[in-house]
């Protein structure tokens, strides 16, 4: 399948995401710049629930909030986050609808940062220091870069009618007693 086609639901490599008998997603939630605090707090409290040791958490709440500012940034400004359980493996699926039903926040000034940046000129309480979001330096291009780093599987399909990231996380079997 070329990387230009927009899949209706993920792949067969995404377990249980791709079963038709699977169980419903553990997590399904919209998103949009005004929400991503809501969904890392959601992906937080569905990946401890499941077993994730906690720095496991911490890595799937980065890659998710990563890939949801994706969709906010290069998309429709808004998108859906689904997670699935299953034995061995954590899948999550991002997807927006493209930039035909909304437009992005990208380039509009009245609208809110997905990426959480102050403005680089501002100060605080009027005197000459930099703001503290501008303490953290960002660049473009480094969010799938990180998603990789941590994700055991990536795959992302993009086109005309969004795009669509399935994003897998081993988890720990529970030991045989």
């Amino acid at each position: 399948m070329s990387g230009d086609t927009f899949l209706p639901r993920p792949s067969r490599r995404a377990g249980r995401a791709g079963s038709a008998s699977a169980p419903g997603p553990i997590l399904d939630q919209e998103f949009s710049p005004d929400t991503l605090y809501l969904l890392r707090a959601a992906v937080q409290a569905h990946a401890s629930r499941i077993g994730l040791p906690e720095d496991r958490v911490g890595e799937v709440v980065l890659a998710l909030h990563e890939l949801a500012a994706n969709a906010i940034a290069h998309g429709a400004g808004h998108g859906r986050l689904r997670m699935w359980d299953q034995p061995g493996i954590l899948t999550c699926e991002i997807a927006d609808n493209g930039r035909a039903d909304a437009p992005s926040s990208r380039g509009r000034a009245d609208a809110p940062s997905s990426r959480g940046r102050a403005d680089p000129d501002a100060t605080r309480d009027g005197d000459d220091s930099p703001a503290a979001a501008d303490l953290w330096p960002t660049a473009d291009g480094h969010g799938l870069w990180l998603v990789r780093q941590v994700a055991d599987q990536l795959d992302l399909r993009s086109g005309p009618r969004g795009t669509q990231v399935i994003v897998t996380f081993a988890m720990p079997l529970p030991e045989d007693h």
